[in-house]
């Protein structure tokens, strides 16, 4: 079972993306979120999974100013849509907070 895992917790200040990591299997997806976005920056020293795609929100990377950074290879910008179609492609979610 593929799951989608949404992580909006900030990764400097909470342990939600380690936890995350910790049960990630082949298949599963990353979508960064809220203040979770700092983790796609690059120069992000925050670990991230290398075997699955990473996805981040556009609008939350805007909201928080970091659009015009650039980010992490890797890691895809989506806006809500892809959210939506993120949602839909894997049997399941996961939200990390």
């Amino acid at each position: 079972m593929s799951l989608l895992h949404m992580v909006a917790a900030s990764p400097f200040t909470h342990r939600a993306l380690e936890a995350c990591l910790a049960r990630w299997s082949d298949g599963d997806a990353l979508l960064l979120m809220e203040d979770a976005v700092a983790a796609a920056l690059d120069g992000a020293v925050t670990p991230l999974p290398g075997n699955g795609p990473v996805f981040v929100l556009l609008p939350d990377l805007v909201a928080r100013g970091l659009a015009a950074r650039p980010l992490r290879h890797g890691a895809t910008p989506v806006d809500y849509g892809g959210f939506v179609d993120l949602a839909a492609r894997y049997d399941g979610s996961v939200s990390w907070f």
